[in-house]
């Protein structure tokens, strides 16, 4: 199955961050303002559309929800770890990147692309082995959001985050034996948050790796929260710090 991007807001966004698109496929009848913004940033972008039938969308989805509207994407373009880093800079901010280690489920993926893209994060670090990767249900989830955030793909999460260290870069994981809670916390200044795998969460080379451990504490009966959750609540955290560092 092609590379496909399915929903109008994640079109949306795809033509709006200027990802490369091949073609978009709009159903037969489909309209509203949704729609309309899709053909305009369409045209600008010279990116070609076509009306088709609801079996040909469905038949390039698969089993995602179409909303009337599937692009052709390009494969997905990652970048370097370094180039994440000089997206921060060149803001003129400390480095604040997420690294996940190991998740394995794409709807997780996306629900993490997108809470980092809203908390600011500058880029995203996953895993090319035993890890979802940026696909059509992925940046669904994200509702856009893949097609904004950067993100680099790298063999060794390990070595990656030596390399970060290298950079003066705090690198605080999320673990649930932690002593120190998320909100003790100081995330002010460069700093790459872990999140781990759903099941295993922060493999053990990986957590030795670490500089902090941070943990959230929980007053139910389960013992863990959701991996997308749980990375949500840290970087809302961080990023509530770091707005008022610049005030």
């Amino acid at each position: 199955m092609e590379q496909t991007i399915t929903g109008r807001q994640p079109v949306i966004e795809a033509l709006k961050s200027r990802q490369a698109l091949e073609k978009i496929y709009i159903q037969h009848g489909a309209g509203g303002p949704a729609i309309q913004e899709i053909k305009d940033l369409a045209r600008q972008a010279g990116v070609p559309f076509v009306e088709a039938d609801k079996a040909k969308l469905v038949q390039l989805a698969g089993d995602q929800s179409t909303q009337g509207v599937v692009a052709i994407a390009g494969g997905t373009r990652y970048l370097e770890v370094d180039e994440l880093i000089e997206i921060a800079r060149g803001r003129g901010e400390p480095p604040f990147l997420l690294v996940l280690d190991e998740i394995e489920d794409p709807h997780n993926l996306g629900a993490l692309i997108r809470t980092a893209e809203c908390a600011g994060i500058h880029g995203a670090i996953i895993a090319k082995h035993h890890a979802a990767s940026v696909t059509a249900t992925v940046t669904k989830t994200s509702a856009g959001a893949s097609a904004h955030l950067p993100i680099a793909r790298v063999t060794n999460i390990a070595q990656t985050l030596d390399e970060l260290k290298q950079e003066a870069i705090w690198i605080v994981g999320t673990d649930v034996t932690a002593e120190r809670t998320y909100f003790e916390h100081d995330y002010s200044g460069p700093v790459a948050l872990v999140v781990g795998n759903e099941g295993r969460g922060i493999r053990r080379l990986v957590k030795e790796k670490c500089d902090f451990l941070i943990k959230i504490p929980l007053h139910g009966k389960i013992g863990s929260l959701n991996a997308s959750v749980a990375g949500g609540i840290v970087m809302f955290e961080a990023a509530k710090q770091r707005q008022k560092q610049r005030v």
